[in-house]
């Protein structure tokens, strides 16, 4: 079979990486993009292994009643592949991101459990959402989008799920030559270019209407961008993580703040902790008299943090790897943990260190249910309980969803 290869397939389930499972004449699971649940389509093959294949539906012959047309011209086969399902109606794609979070759960984790996907605030139609977006450069100095799982880049005129405000920059109707990749951020009027050359200085640059930030040098203000959230105001260099849905932050910290229900006076760990988030609003929760130890790998996020929680004495920021050394002997004795990984997890040996540390509560902020899921089943397994287990549509037409898990010690009440 070669890759050009046309088959005929009845679609199944969603899988995670938001492809639909068949199966080809020879019996081998074909993982099939632009499809649906129970459609019948045409597809091409794009990729081969000994046990399964890839392809994409280029033709629908029997067509779900959740399909749509596509509002991006780019979102079609083999070209951009930054959205999963501009094919699926938002409400179905809610639908399917719990179906994936359940099958997760039950595979890896061993639990059964129904989930609902939530949209957030100021979503409506699953576009014009995100307030970050990398672009790739072409040796010529085209900006282009990658097409999935390929390096090779598609030049668009526009992205429909970027914000305005990022769209206002126009970067990818501008040449970047000697660039490597052009990163736009933006909240409301404040925008920020931020340029990684191919090679050191060598960028010629457009003329831009934003702050500009060329290999971590600032060349014109503002060399960041400013977000407030629950009443604090959190500044992020260009470069820096922040979460690209506009109401993501505040979603996500209201909820954590809600699962720990943190006291006056109680000592907080905050793992994985970038620009200070977590920590400034626990801070303010657990008071003077209570702390806050803030840890994070990144040095450039852990300067983020540092101002953003200049004014809370009682909140400490710490650079280094989250690692299960770090956390059995380099935390003391916390009663509430946050725990917002990388898409990696926090791992298995992070895990099990914070089983036996034995703080009464984790708030576990997960982007991918299979790590989260592989992470949850050592805390299940130790004795501990998931009360609540919320998930966020923060990344509307694609497969990517956030979860976020209040994990309860069985010792708790005698900590």
């Amino acid at each position: 079979m070669t890759d050009e290869d046309v088959l005929e397939l009845q679609v199944g389930q969603v899988a995670a990486g938001g492809s639909c499972v068949a199966r080809a004449p020879d019996g081998r699971v074909v993982f099939v993009r632009h499809a649906l649940p129970g459609e019948r389509v045409r597809a091409v093959v794009t990729a081969t292994t000994s046990s399964f294949l890839r392809a994409d539906a280029v033709e629908v012959l029997e067509a779900s009643p959740d399909r749509v047309e596509e509002p991006c011209v780019y979102a079609r086969p083999g070209r951009c592949g930054g959205c999963d399902w501009q094919h699926v109606a938002l409400p179905r794609q809610r639908l399917l991101k719990a179906e994936l979070v359940e099958e997760q759960l039950r595979r890896l984790a061993g639990l059964t459990l129904p989930v609902t996907v939530e949209p957030v605030p100021g979503d409506t139609d699953g576009l014009g959402w995100r307030t970050r977006v990398q672009f790739g450069v072409r040796s010529d100095g085209t900006p282009g989008l990658h097409r999935h799982r390929s390096h090779d880049l598609e030049p668009v005129d526009a992205c429909l799920i970027a914000t305005p405000d990022v769209e206002a920059v126009e970067a990818e109707r501008l040449r970047w030559i000697g660039a490597q990749s052009v990163e736009v951020m933006a909240e409301g009027a404040q925008r920020v270019v931020h340029v990684t050359s191919r090679r050191r200085g060598s960028a010629q640059l457009p003329e831009v209407d934003a702050g500009l930030v060329v290999d971590g040098r600032p060349l014109r203000v503002p060399h960041g961008v400013r977000h407030e959230v629950l009443g604090r105001s959190f500044e992020v260099a260009a470069g820096g993580f922040w979460q690209v849905h506009p109401g993501a932050a505040q979603v996500l910290a209201r909820t954590v703040l809600e699962v720990l229900d943190a006291q006056t006076g109680e000592r907080v760990v905050d793992l994985f902790a970038g620009v200070g988030l977590f920590a400034a609003l626990l801070g303010d929760r657990v008071g003077p008299t209570g702390s806050v130890l803030a840890i994070e790998g990144d040095a450039r996020a852990c300067a983020d943090a540092a101002r953003n929680t200049a004014d809370l004495p009682h909140v400490r920021v710490r650079t280094a790897a989250v690692d299960a050394d770090l956390v059995a002997r380099g935390v003391g004795r916390p009663s509430l943990v946050v725990l917002d990984p990388p898409r990696a997890g926090a791992g298995l040996a992070v895990s099990r260190a914070l089983v036996e540390l034995r703080p009464r509560r984790i708030a576990y902020v997960a982007c991918d249910p299979a790590s989260f899921a592989r992470d949850l089943k050592v805390f299940l397994g130790a004795g501990w309980s998931m009360p609540v287990l919320r998930a966020f549509d923060l990344f509307p037409m694609t497969e990517h969803v956030e979860l976020v898990a209040l994990l309860e010690s069985p010792r708790s009440e005698a900590i």
